[in-house]
């Protein structure tokens, strides 16, 4: 562990996280480089080799890094670096500025862990790094804010622009409320990016829901309350649990 973390998570493996796939009906997964690591990937890359399933993943690195290591972790299976401003040992805005050209060859994206609600430079940022980018946990607004926060509305205006991506996850990261799902006062706001853009979201579970404010949830429910809120539209349903991933990670088609 990165000796400036935040936190310290409960350890979990591939075999917990395999069963939980199967469960759920999980086929392909993405694991994302927790900032506890700091810019230590060998967890993440390890793993990477250790599910019978098809798997991406997304590192924690700094400008320092090879073209060589970098093609080794695309060959991996890496698509995409994160930038985490929540949460101690992370890597900040001028890493992705940094790297966005060499990340662009490669045919990366940036992951973006921050509240966009305090962001003001986001448009201008966005724009200038030239290459795609995804905002976790639907921007991680506060649910205290309304839909008509500025960051919000920035957010929602790059997705029209298919400038930025969105991830319906960690919604209980969003919510007031100290309550298990469904978080209500969550759902304007996801109603709010998919009326901007379908095409421009993913989900993804948050398993397994570290550093969390409110009880555990269950990964069940966790589905069953995006689904609804998605609708019955079976061809949105696929646009954002199948075919937007296919797209983003560049997965075999199902």
């Amino acid at each position: 562990y990165d000796t400036e973390r935040s936190y310290t998570p409960n350890d979990v493996n591939s075999v917990s996280y395999s069963l939980l796939a199967k469960t759920l009906g999980i086929s392909r997964a993405v694991i994302v480089q927790p900032s506890v690591y700091g810019t230590d990937n060998r967890r993440l890359l390890n793993g990477l080799v250790e599910f019978d399933f098809d798997i991406r993943g997304v590192v924690v690195i700094d400008e320092t890094i090879s073209d060589d290591e970098l093609m080794k972790m695309h060959e991996m299976g890496v698509r995409a670096i994160r930038i985490n401003l929540v949460f101690r040992a992370g890597v900040g805005f001028k890493t992705a500025i940094l790297l966005a050209p060499r990340l662009k060859d490669l045919g990366w994206h940036i992951q973006f862990f921050v509240d966009v609600s305090s962001w003001p430079e986001m448009i201008e940022i966005v724009e200038k790094i030239c290459v795609p980018v995804i905002f976790d946990h639907v921007g991680y607004v506060q649910a205290k804010c309304t839909t008509g926060n500025k960051g919000f509305n920035d957010l929602l205006s790059l997705m029209k622009e298919e400038l930025a991506w969105v991830k319906l996850s960690g919604i209980y990261r969003m919510t007031n409320a100290f309550v298990q799902a469904p978080y209500l006062d969550v759902r304007p706001f996801v109603d709010a990016v998919i009326s901007a853009n379908p095409e421009q979201i993913v989900w993804a579970s948050d398993w397994p829901h570290t550093s969390i404010k409110v009880p555990m949830p269950d990964d069940k429910e966790l589905i069953e309350m995006v689904l609804e809120w998605i609708g019955l539209d079976s061809s949105l349903r696929k646009l954002i649990f199948v075919e937007n991933p296919e797209r983003l990670y560049g997965f075999q088609s199902l």
